[in-house]
């Protein structure tokens, strides 16, 4: 069952941006383990070695290591002022005559 936001999704929400960013981090998680499972089982099979794995692996590790610091440790999911609304947000005004 995927999981239900229990009112209407609006990126101004603090709780859904800190949400949204932790699925998204999950996400590139899920892509990091996948991707590099199958360089190493490639790497593994193949008889010459792959002398660039450990380096994409290690760089890879490493930007996904500032991804999670920033995700878990700096960013700030504290309400918006309403100086940084959306201009979508605010009411048209009437033509004037």
């Amino acid at each position: 069952m995927p999981p239900r936001w229990p009112r209407q999704p609006d990126r101004r929400d603090p709780d859904y941006r800190r949400l949204d960013d932790r699925m998204n981090f999950a996400l590139h998680v899920a892509i990091f383990a996948a991707s590099n499972s199958s360089l190493w089982f490639f790497r593994i099979l193949q008889p010459s070695p792959w002398l660039w794995t450990p380096w994409v692996t290690g760089s890879w590790a490493l930007l996904l290591l500032a991804h999670a610091i920033y995700i878990f440790a700096i960013a700030d999911y504290s309400e918006q002022t309403s100086q940084s609304r959306d201009p979508e947000d605010s009411p048209t005004p009437s033509p004037r005559r």
